[in-house]
């Protein structure tokens, strides 16, 4: 048999989307070596332009080592770059996200190919096992029908749309019966679930948590509007990660205003206020040095995350996008002052962090990774990661915690 090799880019959405593609491989070997390999599936990410040279770079880098492979696009940056790099014939061919169901098909024209599909589409596989994994990762729902300035996302991932709960649902007691514990809910806009049918997480959250065998969930990302009344009631339940991860993007409301945002500081405040007095961890996305954002707006923006109960952050510096409003916009930032407001942020959140995780030494309940060389790593319900020294194979295990060694630089036990 031929052998297919994939390679991801970006975020935990391409992740379930390249497992997708594997499990269609009826008539192809998957391999995990790429200089051998007779097809390339790369996964690429689109979000900002230094992600599409990323994507480029590799493709450049993998025709040198491996000249005779196949290489086929897929994913965001199809939808974006696809056309003109088919053009190029950098790549054999390119698929659309509509298109990744169809993979062993695909894989079987003999000459260059373009399929790009549509926007519309909701996968219907039955995703049953995840390659290399302890954790699933569940997707929910595609598109976003947000318009933040920003971001292209909505461009080729198209509009807002859920999965079908009974998909979802069957998805999860499969995997629940071969062995996976944590579920990590994931989407374009996981927040928006259910609105196209009627229904909403929260709901959808209870029914997850009655599969037998599902013992933690994990919800990727949400919006801040996106939290109501009905998914606060959930949060002292045993089967919740506690740890949230909540987009801000930004805590000046000048800036929020430019970015199209529909959120505002002083409510998400008092949300994250809320959510961290029942125990929670609390992270979000942060961008920094977008286009406006003064000298005036920063030093209002970095007193106000010192007030936020935050424990985690993927900060961003902003990285200009074709086609979207904010790649326009003036003025620009310096790169080097974006780095050094990254620096500030990240130093913070990281002081945070690591009160926190002093605060919670005890009964800290972590699902470790395949480990070597007698030493796991995982994360607690904090979503804080853990370095687990062990005698014993200890891969894919849940373990309790109650002896954990805090530093600055993370968490360690012995088992």
């Amino acid at each position: 048999m031929q052998k297919v090799y994939f390679k991801t880019f970006g975020c935990r959405t391409n992740q379930f989307d390249t497992q997708v593609m594997m499990s269609k491989l009826k008539d192809y070997t998957l391999t995990d070596d790429e200089l051998h390999s007779d097809y390339i599936v790369v996964n690429s990410c689109t979000v900002t332009n230094g992600a599409d040279s990323s994507v480029r770079n590799y493709i450049s880098s993998i025709k040198r080592k491996n000249p005779n492979a196949k290489v086929i696009l897929a994913g965001c940056g199809s939808h974006s770059k696809g056309e003109s790099l088919f053009e190029d014939k950098k790549v054999f061919g390119v698929i659309g996200h509509s298109e990744k169901e169809n993979l062993n098909t695909v894989l079987k024209n003999k000459n260059p190919f373009y399929q790009i599909g549509d926007l519309e589409h909701i996968d219907s596989t039955i995703v049953e096992e995840f390659v290399g994994k302890s954790r699933a990762f569940i997707k929910i729902q595609e598109g976003c029908d947000f318009a933040c300035s920003y971001c292209i996302i909505p461009q080729v991932r198209g509009k807002a749309r859920s999965h079908k709960e009974e998909t979802i649902l069957e998805q999860i007691s499969k995997l629940a019966s071969n062995g996976f514990g944590e579920f990590i809910l994931t989407g374009t806009n996981v927040g928006s679930y259910g609105r196209d049918h009627n229904t909403s997480m929260a709901k959808l959250l209870k029914k997850m948590s009655m599969i037998r065998g599902v013992r933690r969930i994990r919800i990727g990302s949400l919006e801040p509007i996106q939290i109501d009344d009905e998914f606060l009631e959930l949060l002292d339940e045993p089967w919740m990660a506690k740890q949230l991860h909540i987009a801000l993007q930004h805590t000046s409301d000048k800036m929020l205003k430019l970015m199209n945002r529909r959120n505002t500081f002083q409510t998400d405040l008092d949300l994250f206020h809320k959510i961290a007095s029942k125990g929670y961890a609390l992270g979000t996305d942060y961008i920094v040095g977008h286009p406006g954002e003064d000298d005036k707006a920063w030093a209002e923006a970095i007193s106000r995350v010192k007030e936020l109960p935050l424990t985690h952050v993927h900060a961003f510096s902003y990285s200009k996008r074709d086609n979207t409003a904010s790649a326009i916009m003036k003025p620009e930032i310096r790169g080097n002052i974006a780095k050094e407001r990254h620096r500030e942020l990240t130093a913070i959140i990281k002081a945070k962090n690591y009160t926190f995780r002093r605060e919670h030494t005890q009964n800290l309940e972590v699902l470790l990774e395949n480990g070597k060389n007698n030493i796991f790593y995982g994360f607690d319900q904090y979503f804080n990661k853990i370095e687990v020294k062990s005698n014993e194979d200890l891969s894919s295990n849940w373990v309790l915690i109650n002896d954990v060694e805090v530093s600055n630089e993370g968490n360690k036990a012995k088992l």
